[in-house]
């Protein structure tokens, strides 16, 4: 039975691959079609990201830059570049923090919070429902654990490659 065994890793390989290619389409859709749901507001959809993790209660006193960064999974650096794009527009505002004054803490100003409730929230959910309309909440639940499941195994390979020296592609 090697063949079968052989039919079957080529098989798991093809799926593997166009499920990856997949997902980087629907990447690449979600910044385009996701952008021009709020560029009115004058956001992207990485604004959006940061707005709606800084939105949460736990993050109501602000998130240090490291937290936000691993929050959302990108590198200080391009978090830095967004974050002062997003301080100019007034959206945010970086102060130093209180105990450690090295450590710099993002918060969510009165106008951010304005933009992000009464603006991009009503036009985020109309973008959740044309895209996901179709979606049962039974769909929605297994594409989420499924997700959930591919991230958490992608985290375990970045760490093992941080682990090992290798370079983090900017993941951090």
């Amino acid at each position: 039975m090697p063949h079968a065994g052989r039919q079957t890793a080529e098989t798991k390989t093809e799926m593997a691959n166009r499920l990856f290619f997949r997902l980087y389409q629907c990447a690449n859709m979600l910044h385009k079609t996701g952008t021009r749901a709020v560029e009115a507001e004058g956001l992207t959809t990485q604004q959006w990201a940061v707005l709606g993790a800084l939105s949460r209660e736990k993050a109501e006193t602000g998130m240090s830059v490291g937290e936000l960064a691993r929050y959302l999974m990108v590198s200080r650096q391009n978090l830095s570049g967004l974050i002062g794009r997003m301080e100019r527009d007034g959206h945010v505002v970086v102060a130093a923090h209180g105990e450690d004054r090295r450590s710099r803490v993002v918060t969510m100003t009165e106008s951010g919070r304005h933009v992000w409730q009464a603006l991009a929230l009503p036009k985020i959910r109309a973008y959740y429902e044309e895209i996901l309309g179709d979606f049962s909440v039974n769909d929605l639940a297994h594409m989420l654990h499924y997700l959930l499941k591919m991230l958490e195994n992608m985290q375990r390979l970045d760490q093992a490659w941080v682990g090992s020296g290798e370079e983090d592609g900017g993941a951090s």
